[in-house]
Formats: structure tokens, sequence, C-alpha cells
């Protein structure tokens, strides 16, 4: 069995809450911790600490770390694999990082702007409406677990961590996998093919699904999970 090390994006590790019994009842250990988003003053570095030291208060030193990143977790997850040993690292509806990039010039540089108006556009939304985390996030999550969401309350992101270049001068050297959903409002299907084959060389495996896969799919997404974790051990 592995142990899966789950990084959240711009909320919180509630939104790993479906996930996380699935692959208990797997039998694997689950390290979810809530990295300190709300902390104006955090810094990636200070996102990876706090993951290496759930890490090490949970599990101790492991080298079966399953490390998922969602979203903006792709650049926290990259540097987590440096800081410890991690059999394969997983990208959820990611926003992958270049070396150097900040979060907030990640956009204009993919390209995700246009692609996100294109696609609305095309599916007859207006893309100069308000911002609704409905329609944009949570369109294919089942009404009860909506709910459950927004009574937890999402938290809000402190800015200043768009402002941070990503440390890294490269990605790590662990096997990488890549899914998305082909039905991602924010990230555009091809957009996500472009970002993942032109930076890390992956072609991203697709799942139906808009951005949180996890809150809307999570049994379809814990198979994949499963089918890398099954391919590595078989790689060696």
């Amino acid at each position: 069995m592995a142990t899966y090390v789950l990084i959240h994006g711009a909320s919180d590790a509630f939104y790993w809450h479906r996930v996380i019994p699935l692959l208990t009842e797997l039998g694997h250990d689950v390290v979810a911790p809530d990295l300190p988003i709300g902390d104006e003053k955090a810094t990636f570095a200070d996102y990876a600490d706090t993951v290496v030291q759930a890490v090490a208060d949970t599990v101790g030193h492991r080298s079966d770390l399953v490390v998922v990143g969602q979203s903006m977790g792709a650049y926290t997850a990259p540097i987590v694999c440096q800081r410890l040993s991690v059999a394969q690292l997983v990208l959820v509806a990611p926003m992958i990082p270049a070396p150097g990039e900040t979060p907030a010039e990640w956009w204009d540089n993919t390209g995700q702007p246009r692609a996100q108006r294109e696609l609305d556009e095309r599916a007859g939304r207006d893309p100069n409406a308000t911002f609704d985390v409905l329609t944009t996030f949570m369109h294919d999550v089942p009404r009860e677990v909506v709910v459950a969401v927004l009574d937890h309350g999402v938290p809000a992101q402190a800015e200043s961590i768009f402002g941070q270049p990503w440390p890294l001068e490269a990605w790590p050297d662990v096997p990488t996998r890549v899914v998305v959903g082909r039905d991602d409002r924010l990230f555009p299907l091809e957009l996500a093919r472009r970002v993942a084959k032109d930076r890390l060389g992956v072609v991203p495996d697709e799942m139906p699904g808009g951005h949180l896969l996890a809150l809307g799919h999570p049994d379809a997404l814990v198979d994949w999970f499963e089918s890398y974790r099954r391919d590595q051990e078989q790689a060696g």
C-alpha cells in the first residue's frame, strides 16, 4: 500500500473529503494538511514546510509517497518532492509552473484568459459575466456536496502568494502524471493539454468532470490514482 499526500489548491483540505475515505478503505495512509493560505507572509516554501511536517507527524519517514497536487497545489507539490523520498507525483487540473513564474504571471503566460473566454463563447455563456463559483467550479458537483462545501466555507487565499516566483530551477526527477477534467471551465481542455505537453512533456489523461474533480467525481479520480500507482510499481 502507499501513502497519499494530498495538496489542495486555493481552498483547504476539505476539498479532499470525498477522496480520503476511498483511499483509506483501500488500505492506504493519507496525509492531507491545510496549507497556510490565509497568511499574507507565507511563501511556497512555507506551504511545502507545512506538508513535509504533516508527513513526518503522520507517517514518519516513508519512501512510498504519492504526492498529489490540485490546481495551484502544483506550485507546492514539486517542492515537496525535492524534500521527501517520493515514488510518484500526480497533478490534478494543475497550474503547472515554469521556473521563476509567479501564479499571477501564469494566466497570461499560458493564454488562460483567452482559452476560457473562447470556451464560454462556444458554450453560450457570457464571458463578461460576474464570476460565479457555482457556474465556474461546481457545475458538475452533486447538490448535497455543494451544500456541504458552502456550509464548510471556503477560506480566502492571501493575495501575496500570487506574486511569489516558483523557486525551483527545474521540475524534480520524479515520475509525473497529469489528469484533467474534460469539462473544466477554468482550465479548458485544449489549454490543459498544451500546458502539460509544453512544460512537462506529458500527455494528460482525461476524465469527465470540471475543475474540482475530487468533489464531483471522487471514485473516478481515485481509480486514476490507483492505476498510476500500479503502473509505477510495475515499472519498478
